[in-house]
């Protein structure tokens, strides 16, 4: 258990016979109540969420985030020894805190360890005086505890879920451009209609065919990089005297003791007393979580194709519903603007990362791009004209 912090005080002076009387520990003012208490309330949350996850979770993942929530044990205990008779009654944990523990209660999944990553890393303790210098080191480590679990959600998304983001991104900007652009060139509402609902098609088969073809090359690729097992039936036959097994398994990146080990073995001429760990195996294939690699190719055409089309038929919706004019176009624009906050928000939050700062990222791309199609729609229309 951290010892406890106490603010600075002098020391007592001495009694009648010279021996110091006991130190007195100021009063706490109303402020450090309050804040303690939050930190309390806060380390509690904290460690409930850590349990609820380890619920949804087996053997090592189930023990690290067991382990976290007991660390919190020990920094809520630091704050019950600070508050003392102090304590009172259970504060309610701040809104985020409160967030994280509905999410792991209801979803347990990697946007709540992404959320709990970023808490851990916004913690006060590094700069409270009545904090120690160990509990501040723990919340460090805890992030990057919490960032490694997190991460294993985040390769498990990689595949789908980026083509998922890209493909909304895409349809949401494309098609904005398309329809600010034939809108600004002065055509009827219906054709700036019928171009996003061409758009929307056009953009949403070329994305899934797209990522198809991508993922599937890449899933070609590293098939032919994976070993063979010519090794096994070709050893009983090569020529002892020219024996170019050796150059096999130097070419695989093994060191030369470990290769003539192996080559040994293939041959049926290991009787030296060698060190066992160079008995690997490295021609066969181990296991390997394709959905973590690249994803599938069809998950990853699928994602796109929808994904793509959710976000191009936004900024038609407008027309769809029969608005028309200037109207139209700034119902287009803030609806995709939200769509773009919403994007880049959980783009943060599956990275760590500001949510806010994401998605006004995303906002300002999405938006300038679709400008920039305007004011080149004005131009081309004056031309025109």
């Amino acid at each position: 258990m951290p010892q406890h912090a106490t603010p600075n005080h002098q020391p007592a002076p001495a009694g009648p016979a010279g021996t110091p009387e006991t130190p007195v520990t100021p009063v706490p003012s109303a402020a450090d109540i309050r804040r303690w208490r939050q930190y309390l309330a806060d380390e509690r949350a904290e460690a409930a969420v850590y349990r609820d996850l380890a619920q949804n979770r087996q053997g090592e993942e189930r023990a690290i985030l067991l382990a976290l929530a007991e660390a919190e044990g020990r920094h809520e205990a630091h704050w019950l020894g600070l508050l003392g008779d102090n304590a009172g009654r259970t504060r309610p944990a701040s809104v985020r805190s409160q967030l994280l523990g509905f999410l792991a209660r209801h979803f347990g999944s990697v946007f709540v360890l992404a959320l709990a990553q970023r808490a851990e890393g916004r913690s006060p303790y590094a700069k409270d005086p009545n904090a120690t210098e160990a509990m501040a080191a723990d919340e460090q480590i805890h992030e990057e505890v919490v960032r490694g679990l997190a991460t294993r959600g985040r390769n498990r998304l990689a595949g789908t879920f980026r083509a998922a983001v890209f493909g909304a991104n895409d349809g949401l900007v494309s098609n904005l451009s398309l329809v600010m652009g034939m809108a600004a060139s002065g055509v009827a509402s219906s054709v700036v209609l019928l171009s996003g609902i061409a758009g929307l098609l056009a953009g949403a088969m070329s994305m899934g065919a797209g990522e198809f073809i991508s993922v599937r090359s890449q899933r070609e690729l590293l098939d032919a990089t994976r070993p063979t097992q010519v090794t096994l039936a070709a050893a009983p036959k090569l020529d002892l005297e020219h024996n170019e097994l050796l150059l096999v398994y130097l070419a695989r990146g093994m060191s030369q003791e470990a290769a003539q080990h192996r080559v040994a073995e293939r041959m049926g001429q290991l009787s030296c007393d060698c060190d066992p760990s160079l008995s690997l195996h490295p021609e066969e294939p181990a296991e390997e979580d394709q959905h973590e690699a690249v994803g599938t190719a069809w998950g990853a055409a699928l994602s796109s194709f929808c994904f793509f089309a959710s976000g191009a038929i936004i900024p038609i919706l407008p027309f769809l519903f029969g608005l028309t004019g200037v109207a139209t176009l700034v119902v287009a624009g803030a609806l995709v603007g939200l769509a773009l906050l919403g994007t880049g928000g959980i783009v943060g939050l599956l990275s760590g990362t500001s949510p806010l700062t994401r998605g006004l990222r995303q906002l300002g791309i999405g938006l300038g791009a679709a400008a920039v199609t305007y004011v080149l729609g004005l131009a081309f229309g004056t031309v025109v004209g």
